[in-house]
């Protein structure tokens, strides 16, 4: 087999979600499973789902990472994200890359991803623009849907190459005080 290069956006998003191991982990939009191999060998009891809407990406998501499923880590669902049901099932940390529903139509996505979270649980959005100019606008629209749902955004992340438009939000859900 060879090796493929792995998208900077890949890499730097995996390393910004500073993984402890134990945490239940749901990846919106996994492609063919390139995240979920950098995560797994960080994993000691924690484990990852992973999302997509295409059959072909989830096949290939499970065919990259055979091992890990086996081995209890990995998970592999075609399923959209709005069709996340199961109360049951909660993550610590929610991520995804380049998914654009969070700035487009954010509503419902968000909403599922409130149900979707455990107490105290951390979403990280990922996007890699075009442009910087482009970084901007999808910036502004992501933060205002954050917001507008009711989420909190403690932090938005940059990555250190010079040319890159890369950038990340972290945001919690506001919980109700009352």
């Amino acid at each position: 087999m060879v090796a493929q290069k792995i998208p900077e956006r890949l890499s730097w998003a995996v390393e910004e979600l500073k993984i402890a191991g134990h945490e239940r982990l749901l990846e919106i939009g996994c492609g063919r499973g390139v995240a979920v191999s950098l995560i797994c060998p960080l994993l000691s009891s924690g484990t990852i789902t992973a999302i997509d809407r295409s059959a072909t990406a989830i096949d290939a998501a499970r065919l990259r990472n055979e091992d890990h499923a086996a081995a209890g880590k990995a998970s592999f669902r075609h399923i959209a994200l709005e069709d996340m049901t199961d109360p049951a099932q909660s993550f610590d940390k929610i991520f995804a890359v380049n998914v654009n529903l969070f700035w487009l139509d954010a509503e419902m996505g968000l909403d599922v991803v409130r149900k979707l979270l455990a107490p105290g649980g951390t979403l990280f959005l990922f996007y890699e623009p075009p442009s910087l100019a482009g970084r901007k606008q999808a910036e502004a629209k992501l933060l205002a849907n954050l917001e507008a749902n009711r989420f909190e955004v403690p932090e938005v992340i940059e990555s250190d190459a010079s040319r890159s438009s890369l950038f990340g939000v972290i945001a919690r859900p506001v919980r109700n005080s009352a």
